[in-house]
This record gives structure tokens, C-alpha cells and sequence, in this order.
């Protein structure tokens, strides 16, 4: 009793918090993460670590398959735990501190709060790490190395992202190997691994079902989670579309939020990298950027940044030769964003964004209307039958099949695909209309 009482004082102080995010949240994300940032709460990386799970958005919902991914990660994290459920953003901090407020008594049974909140836990698997340092680039647990062998011992470790060891909802059991040839001839298990949809540094709702052979992924397939469909516009898409059906938009809200959502993406692409203190800058500034923040001071926060990243050697020396997709290929498949400009790698589309972040920033404060015909957002052209990032889910598997294991993770990030986009359900006639 006394150890339990000890275990729950420590998680009092300062909670260990998973996020389980949905497609459609963007905006609860970004509500939860700049909280949690304000209170100093850590994002933990899988269920050892964890004290409170915040599930943001639908996922968890009344709906079976959604609960079976909660309920499946939540029985993998040890006593005492809480659950939270956000959809609201306005009412992150209350539902954070009813969380908090669960975990000081002890309380660790599954039940529902009042309004919104309900208090659930969940699995994540984050990146492993590999010790390799350049002065105080990269930090905390150093970053994969793309090209060793470490990449394969990594696999069953307690980060890299391999969420199919423990997400109950989607797994039944342990991964199942069979027998295939390799490129060598020689016969070796093959193994069947799920990334997803609950993931460190991961777009909501994506599940990869890759299957490897040794360190080797020879096979992809992609497989969105089935969200509720979402009436309103992808948080990042929002202020193209909304000039497109007539609103009054600036040019500085369309840069502000090109400028934020590419920041996002970033700061992801630096966490998987292993670029821990980067990750936590770049993700300050993104917040800057969405309350309102002046070009001057965006400006000012973004340079160093920008110029950090292009100059260390050891962020190049990760990403170069990782997922390359010419700017032709891209064509083929309907690529129109960064990943089209770059043509090229990881690293190239990385610098596209830090190009972008830079000239955006400065346009920040541009009071001139937004031309309803420069239908351009974040992820590419809007005005296409399709929303811009099934073509990058489309890229996937082809960017994956024949890579190691552990460059997973960091071409998915260079990507970034935004499933929001798959959720909205726009009126007939208008941009991304399905049919």
C-alpha cells in the first residue's frame, strides 16, 4: 500500500502523458500539446511510462473498433492510470486537471466522466534511438542510424514505433511469421508488422502493415482508420477553403497557418529523428505562430532554427538517400505539395519546409485578401478530385518496400500525410468532392 501511495505522489507531480489522437483533432491536439507544454508534463512514449492517456477526439468512442484500439492499450498500462477523453479544445486544461485529479486518488477503473471527458489509456511506441551525437545537435537519446545493422535489434525494443507487439485492438497476440525467399535466395521468417494508428510522432489514424524479412520491408500496405466524417475543414486546409466559399481571409492568416502546420510537421520529422530538443523548439514556435504572434518575433524565432537544421551534418548524414520520390513520379501519382518541389529525398523535402517555414513567417502580417484561386495549402493543391495527401499515402508504399525498417518511420515523417483531410466530407460541387 505504502509503494502504491508513493507511485501515485510521483505521478501526481508531474504525469507521464500518451496521446492517443484521432483523424479530424488537429485542433484538440494542438490544444492538448500546447497545455501540456505550459504545465510541464512529458509526452510519454509507450505504457511503462505512463501515467495519464489523453485520447483526443473520436477515437475511443462508442464505436467498437475504435474501442478495441483503446481498450487494447489501455490494458497494457500498470496501476495507478487515468483516462481523459478531449473533443472540446476550449476545455483541455479542465479536462487535464479532472485527469490529474483522478490520478491523486488512485483511481485506475475503466468509467466516464461528465460532458466530454471520459478517462482512457492507451499504447504507444515511439523511436529508437541511435548514440550518435553531433555537439548539441541532436539530444536526449541521439537518433536511428539508417544505414547499421542496429536497425534490426531495434525492431522488438521499447521504441521505433512497433506498435504491433501491443496494440491489443488491432493484434490479437504477437505478430505471426511465415517463411519467404529473400533477395539472397535464403529462406527467412517473414514478419508481419502493424505501425499505428496510435503512435509517437505519427499522423493520426494511419496504419502501415508492413511485412519484413530481417531488417528489410518488403511489402506495404496502408490503411487509414475509419473515422466519423467531419464536416468542417481540415484544421490546416482551413483558410484556403474558406476563402473559396467566400469568406474574408488575409494573406497573413493563409501564411501564419502554411507557416504552423509546416512547423508542425517539423517538429515531428526532428522527433523521429531522435532531435528531441529540436522537436520541443520547433513545436514552441509553431505555438507562437497560432495565437497570433508578429511576423517580427516569428521571424526572429524561426531563423536560428531554420539555419540550425540546414547546417548539421548529422541530420543529412540520417535522412539523405531515404525515400527518394522524383518530381516525376510524384506527377504520376498526384503529389502537388512539398514532396513534388523537393524531388528528391527525406532531407530535401525537409528543406522545402524550412524554406516555407522561413518565407511564411515573414508574411505573417499581410493585411491583402486571399486570392480564392490560390488553392495551395500545406500538403498541396486543393483544388484537385482528391484531397492532397492520398497521393502521399499512395507514395508510401513505394518509398517503404525494400528500405530497412528503422528509415520507416523517417520517410512516413517526411511525408507527413494529413488523414484530417480524409475525414472532411465536402458540400457537393466544391474542392475534394468525392463522388
Amino acid at each position: 500500500m505504502e509503494l502504491r501511495r508513493t507511485l501515485v505522489r510521483a505521478a501526481v507531480s508531474r504525469p507521464g502523458v500518451l496521446l492517443a489522437v484521432s483523424p479530424g483533432a488537429t485542433r484538440q491536439r494542438l490544444a492538448v500539446e500546447a497545455e501540456l507544454a505550459r504545465r510541464g508534463w512529458p509526452c510519454v512514449s509507450g505504457p511503462a511510462e505512463t501515467d495519464l492517456l489523453v485520447v483526443v477526439g473520436s477515437l475511443g468512442s462508442e464505436g467498437e473498433e475504435s474501442d478495441g484500439v483503446v481498450a487494447g492499450l489501455w490494458r497494457g498500462i500498470p496501476a495507478p492510470k487515468a483516462r481523459v477523453w478531449i473533443t472540446d479544445p476550449e476545455r483541455v486544461a479542465d479536462a487535464l486537471d479532472h485527469g490529474l485529479a483522478d490520478l491523486h486518488r488512485g483511481e485506475h477503473e475503466s468509467h466516464h466522466a461528465q460532458d466530454e471527458h471520459h478517462e482512457h489509456h492507451e499504447h504507444h511506441e515511439h523511436h529508437e534511438h541511435h548514440e550518435h551525437h553531433e555537439h548539441h545537435e541532436h539530444q536526449q537519446n541521439g537518433a536511428p542510424t539508417p544505414h547499421s545493422d542496429h536497425s534490426g535489434h531495434d525492431m522488438h525494443s521499447g521504441h521505433h514505433g512497433h506498435a504491433g507487439h501491443d496494440m491489443g485492438g488491432l493484434v490479437e497476440g504477437l505478430p505471426m511469421a511465415d517463411r519467404a525467399d529473400d533477395r539472397d535466395g535464403l529462406r527467412l521468417d517473414v514478419l508481419h508488422v502493424p505501425l499505428g494508428p496510435v503512435l509517437a510522432d505519427w499522423p493520426a489514424g494511419l496504419i502501415l502493415r508492413l511485412a519484413l524479412q530481417g531488417d528489410v520491408v518488403q511489402a506495404v500496405a496502408v490503411e487509414p482508420v475509419t473515422a466519423p466524417p467531419s464536416p468542417g475543414p481540415p484544421f490546416w486546409n482551413e483558410p484556403w477553403l474558406r476563402a473559396t466559399a467566400g469568406e474574408p481571409v488575409s494573406q497573413g492568416d493563409a501564411a501564419r497557418r502554411l507557416c504552423a502546420a509546416h512547423l508542425d510537421s517539423l517538429g515531428r520529422f526532428f522527433a523521429v529523428t531522435g532531435w528531441d530538443d529540436m522537436a520541443a523548439r520547433t513545436r514552441y514556435v509553431r505555438d507562437r505562430a497560432l495565437v497570433g504572434a508578429a511576423a517580427a518575433e516569428l521571424t526572429s524565432l524561426v531563423s536560428p532554427l531554420i539555419r540550425r537544421a540546414q547546417r548539421s551534418r548529422t541530420l543529412r548524414w540520417l535522412t539523405a538517400g531515404l525515400g527518394t520520390l522524383p518530381a516525376e513520379q510524384a506527377r504520376h501519382l498526384g503529389v502537388t505539395g512539398p514532396a513534388l518541389v523537393a524531388d528528391g529525398d527525406a532531407y530535401s523535402r525537409v528543406l522545402v519546409w524550412l524554406d516555407a517555414v522561413g518565407r511564411s513567417a515573414a508574411a505573417c502580417d499581410a493585411a491583402e485578401a486571399l486570392d480564392a484561386a490560390e488553392l495551395v495549402g500545406p500538403r498541396g493543391r486543393l483544388d484537385t478530385p482528391v484531397p492532397p495527401s492520398s497521393a502521399l499515402l499512395d507514395s508510401l508504399p513505394r518509398l517503404l518496400e525494400g528500405t530497412e525498417f528503422a528509415c520507416a518511420r523517417i520517410i512516413v515523417a517526411s511525408l507527413d500525410p494529413d488523414l484530417d483531410e480524409l475525414t472532411h466530407v465536402p458540400a457537393p460541387g466544391t474542392v475534394h468532392s468525392h463522388g
